[in-house]
Order: C-alpha cells, then structure tokens, then sequence
C-alpha cells in the first residue's frame, strides 16, 4: 500500500445537530470544555501535494476559516444527507482563488443529490459565481487523489450504503451501524481507524457506543477515535475515563500524523 505521509485534521466531530445543540442546556451544551463544542462532522486529509476534505458540512465555511485552509484539491463524499453535504456551496471562494473547477467525488446516490440541490451548478446559463464542479462518480474502485491513495469502504448506516475511506494506513468511517464481513477486510491493517459513536441507547442507523467499542476491538486497531458524537453521549471527558486507553473520543481540532 502507498505509504505516503498524511496529516488528518478533524473539522467537526458532532452529530447532525452539532454540540451545543440549539436550545438545549444539557451539562454537554453548557459545558465550558472546548471539547465539547463540535461541529458537524468532517475531515481535512493532507499530504505534501494533496488537500482533500471529507464532506461539505453545514459548517464548511468556518471550518475552512478557523484551519486558514487556503488550498483545497478535492471534495470527497459519504453520502448525501444534509449535514455532510450541505456547505458545497461555498467551495466557490476555491474556485475564485484557484481560477479552476473543483472535483468533486462521490456514488451515484450522492452526485444525484448534489445535482438536485445545486442545480443551478450545472445549467446551461449559469449566473456568475455559482460553484464550479467537476463531478466524479466513484463506486467501491480504489483510486487515487493527486497523491493520495483512496480506497472506499461500503457500510450501512440503516438501509443507506455509505462510503467509508481509508487513506493508506487511516480509515474514517461515519453514518453506519453495520459493516460487511468483506468490507472489514478493507480495514484491517490500518494504524488508526475513526468511526460514529453517537450515544449510548441503541439507535436506527448509527454504532451506539458499545458497538463501536466492539467493533474496534474485534478490527484490533491500535489506536481508535469516535466521532459523530450527540450531545446524548456525554462529556468529552468523563466518556474518555470510560474507555480503553487506545480508543478514545476525536475532538475538533485533532490532528493524527501518519
């Protein structure tokens, strides 16, 4: 495998609501911890030529501004809810600065979904200074970006397929609550492995976080971070002293070198 070195940089690392969650005043939304204070969720993925970011959430904007991203290659997607998809539109400060189209991958599912919610990207009389986008359709192909080598992993988060990525010895994982024995495969090896953990009670289509923990085990992954995390879930630092000391709880912010 392509072994070129990567930084990971967490954009977000809540849930579709974000943490603190609008009008609420759990002990999670009024906690003082910066940890607690989350962002939808999304990753920044560099390496010395490449800047990729993994969904464009509600948040893109100021996840972009408060990283002084300055340079952006690619758009690579999930799948097509809202909180992951929502903030393409502003990619076109990229497009202004960079004077070229940016490419955007994603499956069939997503790129119809991007193609309806933007559509005014893609008509024949585009206004000027809507986004500019070259869609890619991918499937479960391994491909590379620049130099970054992709290679997607299909899991299900309830009866949605969703792409999960690893990225040479990283693999992120969001939106899912069952994986294939075929597509675990894809994973094992890895050095650090990122996946949902959304709260504590069972839920219809994400890992609580006994199944994440488990699943983490069963992959034996030498160092585990959760992300998509609900304020339900608790705080950043009484849920960390719950759990083994290689598994632990993403923050935004984080950066994983590799």
């Amino acid at each position: 495998m392509n072994q070129t070195s990567l930084t990971i940089q967490f954009l977000g690392t809540g849930t579709s609501t974000g943490i603190p969650m609008i009008g609420c005043s759990c002990g999670v939304c009024v906690s003082a911890d910066s940890k607690d204070k989350r962002l939808r969720s999304s990753i920044l993925v560099q390496s010395a030529d490449t800047v990729i970011v993994v969904d464009t959430t509600p948040d893109f904007r100021y996840q972009m501004l408060r990283t002084n991203t300055r340079k952006l290659d690619a758009v690579l997607y999930t799948h097509p809810h809202k909180d992951h998809l929502a903030g393409l539109d502003d990619i076109r400060a990229f497009n202004f600065f960079s004077d070229t189209s940016m490419k955007v991958y994603a499956n069939s599912l997503t790129e119809e979904a991007v193609r309806r919610d933007f559509y005014y990207a893609f008509g024949d009389a585009k206004y000027p200074g809507v986004p500019d986008l070259d869609l890619i359709t991918i499937d479960a192909s391994p491909f590379m970006i620049g130099d970054i080598p992709v290679i997607p992993i299909e899991v299900m988060h309830h009866k949605m397929p969703v792409l999960g990525f690893r990225f040479g010895n990283f693999t992120y994982i969001t939106d899912a609550n069952r994986i294939e024995e075929s597509e675990k495969e894809k994973i094992k090896g890895s050095a650090v492995l990122v996946l949902n953990a959304l709260r504590k009670e069972k839920h219809i289509s994400h890992f609580t976080l006994n199944e994440a923990v488990a699943l983490a085990q069963e992959l034996e992954i030498p160092q585990v971070y959760f992300t998509h995390i609900s304020h339900q879930l608790g705080k950043h630092a009484d849920i960390n002293q719950e759990l083994p000391g290689h598994i632990q709880l993403a923050y935004d912010g984080l950066t994983v070198c590799l």
